[in-house]
């Protein structure tokens, strides 16, 4: 079976600049989606912020192995209520790719649990990205490393957790460095982070940004069924511990009785 992915995006530039327009005609999640459908192993969709439920109801959640997120001029949009929806299937396994200024979403931001924050400038500057293991998934088809004629600029540091590993490293014509392809797994959930993608120049119809994306569905799909109690916190008595078990010493719970949160 085709590996689910979901494309959600703002849809904001996308409707409301002409630059963006001109680039994007269809919305950029869109041109992400059909680079992905590219590969057969893939069938992917979209959804955007205006959708109701912002397109993300429990059922489309249900059934979406990866969700790729991109956003940028509406982070404070999403429901709260959504944000933890998207985290419980996280948690339960769903894969999750965050794209460029996605850094500060909501929903990037709850699972990292730190500000996010980086240094950025907005010159249509070079961009070449170093592979830093040739051997990761995530990398395969690239090499040694590719360049973005003209970027945004982000630079360190980068307030985010130490990833799992650092998979991709960007130099900018301006001099700056940046950690721009980080993996993270949060629950059963895999996390991929990468960090091209501004909206004034074509960043998603480049060849190696497409091929990066493909791998990175590939690598965050989990071929186990959903963890669906991964936040149940049970009350397990005595007398159904595994080995014979005396009570001792007062306690704070009557038996079933659920945990404090």
């Amino acid at each position: 079976m085709a590996i689910r992915t979901l494309v959600w995006g703002e849809n904001v530039h996308d409707r409301e600049s002409k630059i963006v327009q001109n680039i994007y005609p269809d919305g950029m999640h869109t041109a992400i989606a059909d680079g992905l459908n590219e590969d057969d192993g893939l069938s992917a969709s979209t959804a955007v912020l205006q959708d109701v439920e912002h397109g993300l109801t429990e059922q489309r959640l249900a059934e979406t192995d990866v969700l790729i997120w991109w956003g940028h001029a509406a982070h404070g949009d999403v429901s709260d209520d959504i944000v933890d929806r998207v985290q419980q299937r996280v948690w339960e396994g769903m894969g999750l790719i965050v794209l460029h200024s996605a850094h500060f979403s909501k929903i990037f931001r709850r699972l990292m649990g730190t500000p996010c924050s980086l240094c950025w400038r907005e010159a249509g500057e070079r961009e070449r990205l170093w592979v830093i293991n040739p051997a990761h998934p995530i990398v395969q088809g690239i090499g040694p490393y590719f360049e973005l004629p003209n970027a945004e600029m982000y630079g360190e540091p980068f307030a985010v957790p130490e990833p799992m590993e650092t998979v991709l490293v960007s130099w900018f014509e301006g001099g700056e460095v940046f950690r721009s392809g980080l993996t993270y797994q949060r629950g059963a959930g895999k996390i991929f982070y990468f960090r091209p993608g501004h909206e004034t120049y074509p960043i998603y119809h480049n060849e190696d940004v497409k091929r990066v994306l493909k791998n990175a569905v590939h690598w965050a799909r989990s071929a186990a069924p959903a963890w669906t109690s991964v936040d149940d916190a049970p009350n397990r008595p005595v007398d159904q511990a595994l080995e014979p078990l005396e009570e001792k010493g007062p306690r704070l719970h009557k038996d079933g009785e659920a945990g404090l949160r």
